[in-house]
């Protein structure tokens, strides 16, 4: 069985409460920019030599038996076979799947995790993993170490995530990189809304192919293939080494 909405309790933290209140005091909103700095550095620490990843969002909320499951979990096994890392939010339900397809398949596993009172927690599929206080932290490095997003059926989280990444590609903040939405029957009603978009030209008719929609993992393997690997050169990458100084590793 799936479980509901009302099975979770959103939170956010008191540190966060207090910051988005409004104004404080110069100190008071000083120490928290040096909580996100110590908070970033603590990322790029961590993620540095995870390698080339390809970053899969979904849902935290569906169970290892339903057929979304199945189709992340051959995903991760797909991906990690061009050689790439699989990252994800690090917690259950899709994420673990897409973890796990990794693993099984001889890759590396990774996980951003976010601090929640429930729903999140890292899965038993991770090989490294980071565990994030801020959102906008956790959604900067899933952004920045990965050479593309696959987006699996999930909820509001899951669609910020993907209208973030093609709103920095539609206006030139990043690189065009693949983009691959997963589930044509799940997403149907929003390519209608994408389409009303260009229909009532709030969006270009170009900004529909910012990204591929399909059902197929072999098409979704291919695009990675050509617009990862070609367009961005990575196997002629040379590979960065850890300094033990620093307490790196990979």
């Amino acid at each position: 069985m799936e479980q509901s909405s009302k099975d979770f309790t959103p939170s956010i933290s008191d540190e966060e409460l207090f910051f988005l209140e409004g104004p404080h005091s110069r100190w008071e909103e000083l120490l928290f920019i040096f909580g996100a700095l110590k908070e970033f550095i603590y990322g790029f620490r961590k993620m540095h030599f995870v390698g080339p990843c390809v970053t899969i969002f979904g849902s935290a909320r569906f169970s290892e038996s339903h057929p979304f499951y199945i189709t992340a979990r051959q995903l991760g096994h797909e991906i990690v076979k061009l050689g790439f890392a699989v990252i994800t939010g690090g917690g259950p339900g899709l994420m673990e799947a897409a973890n796990r397809g990794a693993k099984e398949a001889g890759g590396r596993s990774v996980g951003c995790n976010i601090v929640l009172p429930k729903e999140q927690k890292p899965n038993k599929y991770l090989d490294r993993w980071v565990t994030i206080n801020y959102f906008f932290i956790r959604k900067i490095l899933l952004t920045k170490y990965s050479y593309a997003f696959v987006v699996m059926p999930g909820g509001y989280g899951t669609l910020d995530e993907f209208f973030e990444a093609i709103t920095m590609i539609q206006t030139g903040k990043i690189s065009k990189f693949p983009i691959v939405l997963m589930g044509k029957e799940y997403h149907k009603y929003l390519m209608e809304h994408i389409d009303n978009m260009i229909k009532e030209k709030t969006i270009s008719p170009q900004d529909a192919e910012l990204f591929l929609f399909t059902d197929s993992i072999e098409e979704a393997i291919g695009h990675i293939n050509k617009f990862a690997i070609a367009g961005f050169g990575l196997k002629k990458k040379k590979k960065m080494r850890p300094f033990g100084i620093l307490g790196e590793r990979r």
